[in-house]
């Protein structure tokens, strides 16, 4: 690892996946694209500032019947130190036909075979297709709109459950997961804060 200055620029795109952003390192040793899951939480711009770099290694994907080589850099943390506003020709240097990461990262997930699944449930009673409601119980009471958010939410979160005041998400998680409590935190009115990195509730 590596500690250096720059400038990561950050552009934000609108994918099918919903927005994400895809960054651009500009440092004394060279430019670097970084495609960190953590980005996502940024708003676009150019962000000043000390960069841990992880990782230096090429990748090529394939988008609109070209195929890009570009060189990442992985970052394993920054200290941002100030933070300015795109202009028009630094925001097409960051091209809007990116592919988006999580689509770079998807695998087709492997479907169980019917009888495997049944085999599964007969040996397992915690299975969810075997019934091991005792006879006679009670049914549940019906769960409020309101408990069934708190309960996404924490499954959603994990540890993070409850949200404090402050928040600051696992960087390590899946990008998906990332996006979603991105998303999540604003519904509650959250704001990010790129000095500090974290989430701050907003105050009325």
């Amino acid at each position: 690892m590596i500690t250096i200055p720059g400038q990561l620029a950050i552009k934000t795109i609108h994918g099918r996946n919903g927005d994400f952003n895809v960054g651009r390192l500009a440092t004394n040793i060279g430019d670097f694209v970084v495609k960190n899951a953590e980005l996502d939480q940024y708003d676009e711009g150019k962000y000043e500032g000390d960069f841990i770099i992880a990782e230096i290694r090429p990748a090529t994907y394939t988008a609109n019947g070209r195929m890009v080589i570009e060189i990442r850099a992985q970052l394993g943390g920054m200290t941002i130190s100030s933070i300015d506003a795109l202009n028009c020709d630094e925001a097409k240097r960051l091209s809007p036909q990116e592919i988006d990461p999580l689509d770079e990262e998807a695998q087709a997930p492997v479907a169980a075979a019917p009888n495997a699944v049944a085999k599964e449930a007969s040996r397992d009673p915690r299975h969810p297709l075997v019934d091991t409601t005792p006879f006679g119980s009670e049914p549940e009471l019906p769960v409020s709109a309101e408990g069934v958010a708190d309960a996404d939410d924490a499954a959603l979160f994990g540890l993070l459950w409850p949200l404090g005041e402050v928040v600051k998400l696992d960087a390590t998680v899946e990008r998906r997961v990332m996006r979603q409590q991105r998303d999540r935190l604003m519904a509650l009115d959250y704001t990010f804060e790129p000095l500090s990195q974290d989430w701050h509730k907003s105050s009325f």
